[in-house]
């Protein structure tokens, strides 16, 4: 009888050593399920827009455009003032009325770094090893009442992210980075839900940011999705005659 448990405890030990996920048949999975590497990797430009809210009735409509290769272009407008942020993958300018300058003035690095980040147009997680990324898969945990895959991605830069992906849809649930901001670390924790297509590649309609530590929350509802506008290279660019 001990003889005939253990052999049935091996086999059920085995089974699930050989059914576990690696974290190449997670990202497989994952690509898969945001519409193919074939269609991702045809997405040239895009360009999405939608309202932010903050609370206590702060709205604002943003815009944010990207184009390979690393370009990106961030607009947020509140009562038809309107703040600009735009990089060429290499340097990146600002003009933000908000704090009362018409001027434009160069990004600082923290915000570049960002900038780059975001003008990855596929995602960290596609073709990760040949951006020279690392990615690691730590197991699961619970993310908006459902299990999700953990994975601890290092970017080229030396930057840390821990990704969640759904385990039922794959769907990528939450983001945890760490950003600089005014020379402070700030945890920041980003949430996407209510996914839809676009040109057959999966994205999230609506998206939440909080700081680790606070209460308050930057929700965002995407209403328009476009795959492959045109988009000029002047759109990431400032004019000549405007640089300081």
């Amino acid at each position: 009888m001990a003889a005939a448990i253990l052999a049935l405890l091996g086999a059920v030990l085995s089974a699930a050593a050989v059914t576990a996920p690696t974290v190449d048949d997670v990202v497989a999975r994952y690509v898969a399920a945001r519409g193919g590497v074939k269609k991702i990797k045809a997405l040239q430009t895009l360009r999405q827009k939608g309202v932010a809210t903050a609370g206590a009735g702060r709205k604002a409509l943003v815009m944010r455009e990207i184009a390979r290769p690393g370009k990106s272009r961030f607009e947020f407008t509140v009562q038809g003032v309107t703040a600009v942020y735009m990089s060429d993958g290499v340097r990146g300018w600002q003009v933000s009325p908000f704090d009362g300058d018409l001027t434009p003035a160069p990004l600082s690095a923290e915000v570049l770094a960002e900038a780059s980040e975001q003008a990855d147009i596929e995602g960290p997680l596609v073709d990760w090893k040949a951006k020279g990324h690392t990615l690691e898969l730590l197991g699961r945990e619970t993310v908006g009442g459902a299990e999700a895959y953990k994975l601890k991605l290092t970017l080229k830069s030396g930057a840390v992210r821990y990704e969640y992906l759904d385990v039922r849809t794959l769907h990528h649930v939450r983001s945890d980075s760490t950003r600089q901001v005014r020379g402070r670390s700030v945890q920041i924790e980003t949430t996407f839900a209510d996914f839809k297509k676009t040109g057959g590649i999966l994205f999230p309609r609506r998206v939440e940011v909080r700081a680790a530590g606070r209460p308050e929350r930057l929700s965002v509802t995407v209403e328009k999705v476009e795959v492959n506008p045109p988009l000029d290279d002047a759109r990431f660019e400032l004019a000549p005659a405007l640089r300081p």
